[in-house]
């Protein structure tokens, strides 16, 4: 079959909804650009936007092109096309993080639901109501993480203190170290034209109670940006972990974070990010493992599942600001 490269509305809602994924401290560090001879769809790191004190193995950047990933393999169904994907194509450019080749015709049957659900996810760092999760959708977003090569685990009781115990020392940690608190207030901003960061309105709230510690985004600039609230006493978390640690585990890691995170948007699911933790070694090494545990299990994101508000928005930058070349271009 002929391949057929996708016109300039077309190729500008794919660039938007891979856009339209999370990515730590709404860096959207990535770069997109069209090989029209092919019909192929790069993705690029942009190093540039890279966290050098919070993410300095660039695995969190992975992830976040991962989502993108992910959402860019959704948008490419939608339109009737199977996305064929490849990760790290490419060894001597280790920049060029994957590619989307517009195949034949789309097989994927779970395209309308995720497609729809990709414009409406967002995080929601607010409280969420003490209504438990149904299991059959607990297993859903479990299956949804194995079908891209992750496993979501669902810690008991005891063990998801433990693992807030462990994020409530990262966020100390990362909030007493001056280069990590500044790299984080760097990323806290007005909405502008840049499309980037963190307005200090989407930060959320503080547990009052400490139980749940979410990230302290805004109190940096603006300390009462952040209102105290009572969070659930008894929240719904769970552990997205790989058996390996690599690059391509990274990006798989990504694509079945917002798969989940997708198929909880599409049954009405909030959904926020503890990534705290896993940004101190030694922490995230005890993500997974409890002590005395000799898995070689990798954890990748702690998520709190809840129903609730949701979230306000966050930025993106266009589709234009996302080419690699700064223009939608007119393919041959």
């Amino acid at each position: 079959m002929p391949t057929t490269v996708p016109g300039v509305p077309t190729l500008e809602t794919l660039v938007s909804a891979a856009s339209a994924a999370p990515s730590i401290h709404n860096t959207q560090p990535w770069w997109f650009r069209l090989d029209p001879d092919g019909g192929t769809l790069e993705i690029r790191a942009a190093a540039e936007r890279g966290l050098r004190h919070t993410d300095p193995s660039g695995r969190a950047l992975h992830m976040s092109v991962g989502c993108a990933l992910f959402n860019l393999r959704i948008a490419v169904a939608h339109f009737g096309r199977e996305p064929v994907t490849r990760l790290l194509p490419r060894p001597d450019e280790p920049g060029l993080l994957a590619t989307v080749r517009l195949g034949g015709p789309a097989r994927s049957s779970a395209v309308p639901r995720l497609y729809d659900a990709l414009w409406h996810r967002r995080s929601s760092r607010l409280p969420f109501s003490e209504r438990p999760l149904p299991g059959s959708v607990l297993a859903e977003l479990a299956e949804a993480a194995h079908t891209e090569g992750a496993v979501l685990g669902r810690p008991g009781p005891d063990a998801a203190d433990r693992l807030l115990r462990l994020t409530w020392e990262g966020e100390q940690r990362t909030t007493a170290d001056p280069d990590r608190s500044a790299e984080s207030r760097r990323w806290v901003r007005e909405p502008d034209h840049t499309g980037l960061g963190i307005p200090p309105g989407a930060a959320g709230a503080q547990d009052y109670r400490d139980h749940i510690p979410m990230r302290d985004f805004a109190a940096h600039c603006h300390r009462a940006a952040l209102t105290a609230r009572p969070f659930e006493a008894r929240p719904t978390i769970a552990v997205l972990s790989t058996a390996h640690d690599r690059r391509a585990d990274w990006l798989r890691a990504g694509q079945a974070l917002e798969r989940a995170l997708l198929v909880a948007t599409a049954h009405g699911v909030r959904a926020s990010l503890l990534h705290q933790a896993l940004e101190w070694p030694d922490l995230r090494a005890q993500l997974v493992s409890a002590p005395g545990d000799d898995r070689r299990a990798h954890a990748q994101m702690v998520i709190r599942l809840g129903y609730g508000p949701m979230g306000p928005p966050t930025p993106r930058r266009t589709a234009s600001q996302a080419l690699e070349d700064g223009v939608l271009p007119t393919p041959r």
